[in-house]
């Protein structure tokens, strides 16, 4: 088990890429500067796994680096199977802050609904843990963070400060523009994924299919949500809740009571 010493902050630290993933080590890397850190990621890539947990096989958690302010696990797991092992078993105490990240590829707009990246975020949250998934628009496995550390950093340091609101999360996302223009606390732009499939025959004349797709604003002219301003060369933040209740809603459906 890890505790945090000396007061110093236990910060647990995830993401869907997998445990190799440069994004995590830049992660790593800078907030060792922070505190005492806890690495549970799992093996492999679990992109698109949403808040998906494992139920039909046993999960395993193999201690593959330690020193002294850090501990590396992985796990045979989604990454809110690592977030619930490691605050229920791996960790002695709760931990000050979760981040998620960083991670390869856009989690704005709606994205954040499929992102694994989130999902552990949301997973923090549900623990009352102030919670940040991290993202850089950037898809390649080569990918520099050497600017999306420099604004995690920034917003880290302002959440292990003041905290965050019970039931809230950040998502966080990057631009790849360079020089970044700044940061702008946003809401969530209105898009949907397009899909399509391609169909293909494999070698046993079975058909099978690959999912491709396209982003869609359903907004384009409105400036104050995370694909437009991402698009301005800034980091996006959009403040997060667990409440899905559409409170407005609920007067308009009073006539279906019984």
């Amino acid at each position: 088990m890890q505790n945090a010493s000396d007061g110093k902050p236990l910060i647990l630290v995830t993401n869907d890429d997998g445990i190799k993933a440069g994004g995590l080590v830049a992660l790593v890397n800078m907030l060792v500067e922070f505190g005492d850190v806890v690495v549970v990621a799992p093996n492999q890539s679990y992109s698109g796994m949403s808040h998906a947990i494992t139920v039909n096989h046993p999960l395993y958690a193999k201690l593959v680096r330690e020193k002294e302010n850090l501990k590396v696990y992985k796990v045979n797991g989604t990454p809110v199977d690592c977030v619930k092992l490691a605050i229920n078993q791996l960790l002695n105490k709760k931990p000050d802050l979760l981040v998620s990240g960083i991670n390869h590829g856009a989690n704005s707009s709606i994205s954040l609904h499929y992102s694994g990246t989130m999902g552990a975020a949301r997973e923090g949250a549900l623990s009352k843990v102030p919670s940040i998934g991290l993202s850089l628009l950037d898809y390649s496995y080569e990918a520099d963070f050497t600017e999306a550390v420099v604004y995690a950093r920034k917003i880290i340091k302002k959440v292990l400060m003041n905290g965050l609101s019970a039931g809230a999360y950040l998502n966080v996302n990057v631009p790849e523009t360079s020089p970044l223009k700044g940061l702008k606390v946003v809401r969530q732009a209105n898009g949907k994924w397009k899909e399509d499939f391609i169909e293909r025959t494999d070698p046993r004349g079975r058909t099978y299919y690959w999912l491709t797709g396209r982003f869609e604003n359903l907004e384009p002219d409105a400036t104050d949500t995370d694909e437009y301003v991402l698009s301005q060369g800034y980091v996006s933040v959009v403040p997060c809740k667990l409440d899905s209740t559409d409170h407005e809603l609920i007067p308009q459906l009073k006539d279906y009571e019984l």
